[in-house]
């Protein structure tokens, strides 16, 4: 005898390029599956403006499973450009170009953290001290006789990253200044040049700086 109520199976039904049926409990027509087998999950799945139920073992790209006494179901990650997630607020594993940092994925990683290309996550980097104040402005080691000289100023680091292949933030930099004493005492006054002549020192000013600048990074990794 017919029941008044029946379920419809379709075991090789497809719908679309997905098979609809697949591991159902029960199944609609129109609408896919509306009950999944025990240990799959439902989801749900839209194209354009129809959307029909599937039961996977695993969750797609972008959703987690969340295990219910009713049925388990797919729940989407709530992390922006999570691929995979451990719940809604937790994601295990970011979209390509992304970082991930404590569940959550960055384009770069935060201060004080240093990108894994291997893993694509942000593991602790090098940590380095506040600056400290601009030194003397001085040139050829005398701080008279020039109108432009160099100013330093340095950083410690406090923290050396757990990879030797891990770069720090910079820790010296230089920059050109003013002399504050024009004419040394007793010595010869210098002739007034041309602003030619101005830019050209100032250039080589700022070579001398940057090479300064690595002398004393390198010295510095040399010490730790």
């Amino acid at each position: 005898m017919l029941r008044n109520t029946f379920v419809l199976y379709f075991s090789a039904a497809s719908y679309g390029p997905y098979q609809i049926c697949k591991g159902c409990l029960n199944c609609s027509k129109d609408n896919g599956c509306i009950g999944c087998q025990p240990k799959l999950f439902f989801f749900l799945r839209r194209e354009g403006m129809r959307q029909y139920g599937e039961c996977l073992h695993s969750c797609p790209s972008g959703y987690y499973g969340l295990r219910a006494p009713d049925m388990n179901k797919c729940s989407r990650c709530g992390i922006e450009n999570c691929d995979s997630c451990f719940s809604k607020e937790f994601c295990t594993k970011c979209k390509v170009g992304f970082y991930l940092h404590k569940g959550r994925c960055f384009e770069e990683c935060p201060e004080g953290f240093a990108p894994v290309e291997e893993s694509m996550e942000c593991i602790e980097g090098c940590d380095v001290g506040p600056w400290s104040e601009w030194g003397t402005c001085s040139r050829d080691n005398k701080i008279c006789g020039f109108k432009w000289g160099l100013e330093t100023r340095v950083r410690q680091i406090v923290k050396k990253p757990p990879k030797d292949s891990m770069t720090c933030p910079t820790i010296a930099e230089s920059r050109i200044c003013r002399m504050a004493i024009r004419h040394c005492p007793g010595g010869k006054r210098t002739s007034i040049r041309k602003d030619k002549k101005n830019k050209k020192k100032k250039k080589r000013l700022r070579e001398r700086a940057q090479k300064e600048h690595s002398a004393v990074l390198a010295s510095e990794r040399f010490s730790l």
